[in-house]
């Protein structure tokens, strides 16, 4: 049987010293491009192992892209679930190195995602951010644009006129189907409450909309209550649904067209039995799929996640590679609808 080649027979076929190869089999930095060539011919040469000699040269020669990513409130679980799927769907592009920079806004106000936005661009080529509208906010994308960083635009269409494209919803469509849901669920008429993140969320007064303008059309026998401002939190959105749940005692549902959900999930098992007021939400988490089983939660409008996520990262990597899609400033995805009987 032949004898194995070693690393020494390796050095003298390539005609360099021991550290060397040492420092090309061990994936050492500071070892020139051409030095790694030679020594990988010359285990092909020899039959030494060169696959993961190749693996790592390959890989250091892919183009390197920086993305920066900006979302809100990295303690809630869809934010949570939106980052794991954008880091999946990276993960699985072959044609490039990656870095990724996460930042989390920690309220939506517009000083808050200024500073994160900052941050990630000093380390990223792209970037894409679930940011509120605010002209400060559109004055940073407009001058990231200038210096050859394009912005996308998350859930919340902001920035328009500025930002590369954006990646969500149409969200005066899913307005119209929690309306279509009311409109389906609430026998008796009766009066509807909405609740919005608040007046600089785009995507937010869009689905009020929406919802409001397919009741006015399809359903005249609700009432709607002023909207709620409940920004974002579910103590907010708890206290609120109480408030509303006292004082109408004809309130027949409630659309929570943004964050705070889980807020009226709570106040809905304490005041009233299952099935009692409509309640329909956005995004499908463990708390809205658990009142989905209880009968508390009519419906769950949710954004595929996954199917975003790699459009996104498709059109993000050839923007940093100088070929933006410009097919459309938009990207609409059909959203999930899960009711009780999904699971």
């Amino acid at each position: 049987m032949a004898k194995r080649p070693t690393i020494k027979d390796l050095a003298n076929a390539a005609n360099v010293g021991v550290a060397t190869v040492d420092r090309v089999l061990n994936a050492r930095a500071n070892v020139r491009p051409e030095m790694v060539d030679l020594v990988i011919d010359a285990a092909e040469r020899i039959g030494y192992p060169t696959r993961a000699m190749t693996a790592h040269r390959d890989a250091t020669r892919l183009p390197l892209v920086r993305f920066g990513f900006v979302l809100h409130k990295g303690s809630q679980e869809f934010y949570q679930n939106f980052s794991q799927e954008l880091r999946a769907a990276i993960s699985e592009r072959k044609d490039i190195r990656a870095k990724i920079t996460f930042r989390f806004s920690s309220s939506q106000s517009p000083d808050d995602f200024a500073k994160e936005i900052r941050i990630a661009a000093q380390s990223s080529d792209i970037i894409a951010t679930s940011a509120i509208n605010h002209p400060s906010l559109t004055e940073i994308v407009s001058d990231l644009r200038d210096s050859g960083t394009s912005v996308f635009a998350l859930l919340n269409d902001f920035a328009q006129g500025m930002r590369q494209n954006y990646f969500g919803l149409n969200n005066v469509k899913v307005g119209r189907i929690a309306g279509w849901m009311m409109a389906t669920a609430i026998p008796d008429p009766g009066k509807l409450a909405i609740f919005v993140g608040g007046n600089r969320w785009h995507g937010h007064l869009l689905r009020e909309t929406g919802f409001q303008s397919y009741i006015r059309e399809i359903e005249p026998k609700f009432n709607m209550l002023d909207t709620v401002v409940n920004l974002e939190t579910r103590q907010v959105t708890y206290e609120a649904t109480l408030d509303l749940l006292d004082r109408h005692p004809d309130l027949r549902g409630i659309y929570v067209a943004g964050g705070g959900m889980e807020g009226a999930i709570a106040a809905m098992r304490e005041k009233r039995p299952p099935n009692k007021v409509a309640l329909v939400v956005n995004e499908l988490t463990e708390e809205s799929r658990r009142a989905l089983s209880d009968g508390y939660v009519n419906l769950v409008i949710a954004t595929p996640l996954s199917e975003l996520c790699h459009k996104l990262v498709d059109v993000m990597i050839k923007s940093a590679q100088g070929d933006p899609d410009t097919t459309t400033s938009q990207h609409f995805f059909t959203p999930q609808l899960f009711v009780p009987e999904s699971f």
